[in-house]
């Protein structure tokens, strides 16, 4: 079920409130009778379960670990084989 945010134009008290989609909106503020609005908010939600985060992106000692495994001629300038001459 969604959750919706509220506020008061009168009072500026802001709440969120549990709502099926069918539901009409909220008109009343329960504090001070005033009108609300609905307002526009991020939506949140959890991963759970393994095998999120942890496997997709690697820890920092993991990285080390990895650039140290690499050879030390790796990501340096190679020469090309074929250089492109040009006729002057």
């Amino acid at each position: 079920m969604p959750i919706y945010e509220y506020k008061c134009t009168k009072c500026n008290e802001q709440f969120e409130v549990m709502q099926k989609m069918s539901d009409d909106p909220l008109t009343e503020c329960s504090s001070c009778g005033g009108e609300l609005k609905k307002l526009i908010t991020g939506t949140s939600f959890v991963l759970k379960g393994g095998g999120w985060y942890v496997t997709d992106y690697p820890s920092s000692d993991r990285k080390k670990a990895m650039d140290a495994k690499k050879p030390a001629s790796a990501g340096k300038d190679k020469k090309k084989k074929n250089p492109l001459k040009l006729d002057s």
